[in-house]
This record gives structure tokens, sequence and C-alpha cells, in this order.
């Protein structure tokens, strides 16, 4: 897949506020600071589409990016993120659960990981929540370039023994430095939305 264009189309905080049309939509989730704005900049081919921090919790909208007018990728804010009050990440809370509960035209969730580090409570608590929706799933695991040939193997195995993938349910290893995994993302997004078409 080629991406032509890709722009940040609406900042959502309710449902009243959704794009319409009805084009496919993958939605980003995962902890604050795991890399989804360079997953986006990556995977669109571009610097700055989506804010990067290095203060994690700056997403606090449903941010949905149109591409080559044929999709949206939808990213939320981040969980596990302490700093953010507890009335703020209820507030979050709610509005994921309002897209998930809602949105028929959601085709996949990529649920970004740190591949160096053993997934979290929260992320595991993430993964059975939308499985409660059955909603299909791809682990990203971020971050990759930063573990070394001899550990890859070994923090591969800890994701996989600690989320318990179903059926039907994958996970790519990428890094927004080397671009690893950026092709395989594409070729999934984009077999996705030929099915729909």
């Amino acid at each position: 897949m080629t991406i032509k264009s890709a722009d940040l189309e609406i900042m959502a905080t309710r449902i009243s506020q959704y794009p319409e049309g009805g084009l496919p939509e993958f939605l980003l989730v995962g902890r604050s600071n795991v890399g989804k704005s360079s997953f986006i900049n990556c995977l669109l081919g571009r610097k700055n589409l989506a804010y990067t921090s290095s203060k994690p919790g700056k997403t606090q909208t449903l941010n949905f990016y149109l591409i080559n007018k044929n999709f949206y990728l939808v990213d939320v804010p981040g969980y596990g993120y302490a700093m953010v009050s507890k009335e703020k990440q209820k507030k979050f809370g709610m509005m994921i659960e309002e897209y998930l509960k809602t949105r028929k035209q959601l085709k996949r969730v990529f649920m970004l990981v740190d591949f160096r580090i053993k997934p979290t409570e929260d992320d595991v608590l993430m993964y059975n929540y939308l499985k409660y929706y059955n909603i299909p799933v791809t682990i990203i695991a971020t971050k990759a370039d930063k573990v070394g040939g001899s550990k890859k193997e070994k923090c591969l195995k800890q994701i996989m023994d600690t989320i318990d993938l179903v059926l039907g349910d994958d996970l790519i290893v990428f890094s927004s430095n080397t671009r690893l995994g950026k092709n395989e993302t594409l070729n999934k997004i984009e077999s996705l939305v030929d099915e729909t078409i």
C-alpha cells in the first residue's frame, strides 16, 4: 500500500462528532509512552502528523486520521498513565467504550505493547476487554530495534506467554526507527480495506 494522503480530520470526544460515511476504521490502543505517535508517523511516512512527546498522556481525544480518503486510523488516549487524574482516566475509558460499542466500521484493533518488557496488567486487561467485544486484534510490539538479537526470542515469548492470543489474532514485531513491521502492518490494513469494498 502506498500512502498518498494522510490528514487528522476529526478530534472527537463523543459519538455525534465521529465521521460519517462508513469508511473502514482501525483503532490504535496502548499504554501512554508505548510509541503510538511514532507508530502512526512511521506507518504514514510523516514526521509530525501525530504529535510525539517525551511527556505521556498528550492524546485526550479520539483522533481520526483519514488515509488515502479510503480508511481511518483512530488514535485514542493512552492508558496506565498515573499523572492523569482518576476522573480523566474514567472519562477516557467511557469515550473508548462508547466507540467500541457503537462503531460497526471498526475492522481491527492494533494494540501496541513495548517489545522490551513483559506486558503489564493494564495491557492484559485491555486485550481481554477487546475480546469481550469480539474485536479482532493485532499486537504491535514496538521499539524492537532496542533489543539485541539474542534477546529477541525471549522478549517474543514473554509477550506470547502473558497475552493469550485467541485464534485469528496475531503479533507484528515493529520498530518506527528501522521500519521493521511497517509493510506487514500496511498489507494487513490493505487486505481488510479490500474486503469491505
